[in-house]
């Protein structure tokens, strides 16, 4: 049982302690300030926003490739403009890459109206810098050597396993990309610049410029059909932010550019010949030459009055591709297609709950003066309805 007089013993023997051994006084001082000093500085860390953790990691490197994923669409451009802007603001060189093709007549105007450098990349050996950027995607892909890459930083909203080695920000939870990047902007308190003023009549350190800010909003409006699907309060908050900058007469031609021919016939092929089975539809529209027009014929299905969910399938130089659609909570659009090309030869699939896609390349055999297999496009028909259905 403890008692004053011991507690107070107690006291009189570590001053008499601390009197005979003043180096133990002065170490634990240090010691206290170190916790002290390291346990203000973890707390600062944490409370240190994401995008200025980005600008501080961009302002390490002499020069970046941003990558985006293999035809990219006009989030995955508008945040890599957006990366690229940050960088370049810094002192940072930028080079703006991908794999693949730039085909879809919306993303072929985004990156003329916005007059976008942006380089195509076939190998690994094309990359303009070791420092890769990865956005709107999480894992490199689509050319010869992209499974070697590590991404220094990872800016994406697509689920998945990919991480940056120094920096990765993938939230799940948003409806787009450019999205994240809006918010990097005004967290490092960017000012954006209004189509009819210059740069430097801004006062801030750091500006959005117009062109970035349309592109952002763009990419915003395009990848969650204009805050309608899979939209969060982040999106509407950062179409918010940018809109002082953006140019409202390059945001229309993006918006409204020339319709390819076979874009609507595509369209139409979809619409006659769609099955239906309930309240979902698949549509085989054969061969086509622009594979951009199966994703369209998707998003025109879906607006049909009674239809829920809905799968494209088109043929191109052998490969199968498919675009699905789905406004039917019953129905993960990326899951149900995953699914089913993924027992599929050299087929590969996946997206979200919303909007899906995959494809099914031949199978080729060098050896063989025989044509490859085709793939039996009423079988694969049967087994989407079924995993819509949720029967696999």
């Amino acid at each position: 049982m403890w008692s004053l007089s011991t507690v107070g013993d107690g006291l009189s023997q570590a001053e008499a302690v601390a009197r005979e051994n003043p180096e133990i006084v002065a170490v634990a001082a240090v010691v206290a300030a170190v916790v002290i000093i390291g346990g203000a500085y973890a707390l600062l860390r944490a409370r240190r926003t994401a995008g200025v953790r980005f600008r501080r990691l961009l302002a390490e490197r002499d020069e970046i490739a941003v990558l985006m994923h293999p035809n990219p669409d006009p989030d995955a451009m508008s945040a890599a403009l957006g990366v690229a802007s940050l960088a370049e603001q810094l002192g940072v060189d930028a080079t703006v890459q991908y794999p693949g093709q730039i085909r879809h007549q919306e993303n072929r105007a985004f990156r003329t109206v916005l007059d976008l450098d942006l380089d195509p990349i076939a190998h690994v050996s094309d990359l303009a810098a070791e420092s890769v950027v990865l956005v709107d995607h999480n894992e490199p892909r689509g050319f010869a050597g992209a499974d070697g890459v590590l991404p220094f930083a990872v800016v994406d909203h697509h689920p998945g396993d990919g991480a940056g080695e120094s920096f990765t920000d993938v939230r799940t939870d948003y409806g787009a990309t450019a999205s994240v990047i809006a918010e990097y902007f005004k967290e490092n308190d960017a000012t954006p610049v209004p189509p009819d003023k210059h740069e430097s009549e801004t006062d801030s350190d750091l500006t959005l410029p117009t062109d970035t800010a349309t592109g952002l909003l763009y990419g915003i409006l395009t990848d969650t059909k204009h805050l309608t699907v899979g939209a969060s309060e982040p999106d509407f908050a950062a179409a918010a932010y940018v809109y002082p900058g953006v140019d409202q007469d390059r945001l229309d031609r993006i918006a409204n550019p020339a319709v390819d021919a076979e874009v609507l016939e595509v369209k139409a092929r979809a619409i006659a010949g769609r099955r239906v089975e309930g309240s979902f539809a698949v549509a085989d529209v054969g061969g086509v030459n622009n594979i951009d027009a199966i994703p369209q014929a998707a998003d025109e299905l879906i607006q049909l009055e009674g239809v829920t969910a809905v799968i494209v399938i088109g043929e191109r130089d052998g490969t199968v591709h498919l675009s699905g659609r789905s406004r039917d909570d019953r129905v993960h659009m990326g899951n149900a297609i995953d699914t089913v090309v993924s027992e599929r030869e050299n087929g590969d699939g996946g997206g979200h709950s919303r909007m899906g896609g995959g494809a099914i390349a031949p199978t080729i055999d060098p050896t063989s003066d025989e044509e490859p297999e085709t793939v039996d496009r009423d079988a694969l028909a049967d087994d989407l309805f079924r995993a819509m259905a949720g029967d696999v």
